[in-house]
């Protein structure tokens, strides 16, 4: 980064606009001292001020000159997500609505556990795959996030968990989005959320989601070595295309060896395939053998979820009794495989549920309503 300034459009032309200072991880808080002919160490002062110690203002950052400061508060400022609303549900998991750029709004959930917290972020406004178990696809999409909504959905977070007890342990990218679509602000998040100079968590408390973006998980690998969890869903292609429309483009036997060359140079550790149980769809027994062996060997964990009903959805979850009987026969061929615990079902904060405020730029209401007719044959 040359310069911390952004350009805006406006009706008088184009003004400069300082940049997000939570848009700056420690790589690019380097190239701006650099820029105003700083030493690297003003980095590490700079992030542990906002981060850390939780400063919003140059003025309070004390070990750095005041000329310095003057010079970075024309340069960058530091700007938060708004929480428009709070939602506590009956098991203590909360859900924010935070209000970012543009007027648009987006969802963040806090799960607390005994002996851990997980933050679920989204990565971006909407989503454009069209998954056809969440209600989060069915909504649309408007944009990607920056690195500073992603940051700052943590640093909300944490500031609203401040006297409550709790604390963030993990982090996953499970909210509104598909990560690996938005992976240039995601990838200088994760240094933020990872760094000691900030939140210092474990790589392997960092978790990133995706539905299977070949060549976006390539990429990933070559950028940061986080956990990683695949929306799995289907044991074959077929009833994979149905399920996560983008199997159409990134299938299958292309798909399950880039994850097993994700984890090929990191001992003790896996892979986590979600794998939501829908009633009479893919929870047959076949479909389980099916499963183990499309994983094969490869360092596994299967999280199966509970489907979470939305308004609209065409779906129903299986029973109780057929998703313990899916569990033991991944068992049986020596799979670890869990039940995801349905956590703020009654704040519509689990699982798919999540939809925030989108204004979709992609038509995808028009056509699902296009789809519903041709179903029905009208």
């Amino acid at each position: 980064m040359s310069s911390a300034v952004a350009e805006t459009s406006t009706s008088a032309g184009r003004v400069d606009v300082p940049v997000n200072l939570l848009d700056l991880d420690r790589q690019a808080l380097k190239r701006l001292f650099a820029d105003l002919g700083e030493k690297p160490f003003r980095a590490t002062q700079v992030l542990k001020w906002v981060h850390q110690r939780r400063v919003t203002g140059f003025e309070e950052m004390t070990d750095i000159s005041k000329a310095l400061r003057a010079r970075l508060a024309e340069r960058v400022a530091l700007r938060l997500p708004e929480v428009l609303a709070e939602q506590v549900s009956e098991d203590g998991t909360r859900k924010w609505l935070l209000r970012v750029d543009g007027g648009q709004a987006i969802e963040t959930v806090f799960i607390p556990d005994s002996g851990r917290g997980t933050l679920c972020v989204s990565s971006q406004v909407g989503c454009a795959l069209d998954c056809s178990f969440c209600s989060t696809a069915q909504q649309g999409f408007n944009r990607n996030l920056s690195t500073a909504e992603i940051i700052g959905q943590y640093y909300v977070a944490y500031d609203q968990l401040t006297g409550t007890g709790e604390q963030i342990t993990n982090v996953v990218f499970m909210g509104m989005g598909e990560p690996l679509l938005n992976l240039e602000a995601v990838i200088p998040a994760v240094r933020l959320m990872t760094d000691d100079d900030t939140y210092g968590l474990s790589k392997r408390k960092v978790t990133i989601s995706t539905s299977g973006v070949v060549t976006m998980l390539e990429r990933m690998r070559e950028q940061t070595d986080v956990s990683l969890a695949v929306s799995l869903h289907a044991p074959n292609n077929a009833l994979r295309d149905e399920l996560v429309p983008i199997n159409r483009k990134h299938p299958l036997e292309r798909l399950i060896p880039a994850c097993a060359a994700y984890i090929a140079d990191k001992p003790h550790r896996r892979i986590t395939w979600e794998y939501v149980m829908l009633d009479g769809v893919n929870d047959q027994d076949h479909h389980a053998h099916e499963l183990a062996r499309l994983l094969g060997d490869i360092p596994s964990k299967v999280n199966l979820i509970p489907f979470n009903p939305f308004p609209g959805a065409r779906y129903r979850c299986s029973p109780r009794g057929r998703i313990l009987r899916f569990v033991r026969i991944l068992q049986s061929h020596g799979l670890t495989a869990t039940t995801r615990v349905t956590r703020g079902q009654d704040i519509d904060g689990a699982c798919g549920q999540l939809v925030g405020k989108v204004q979709d730029r992609t038509r995808r209401q028009q056509r699902l309503v296009q789809r519903e007719l041709r179903r029905e044959g009208r």
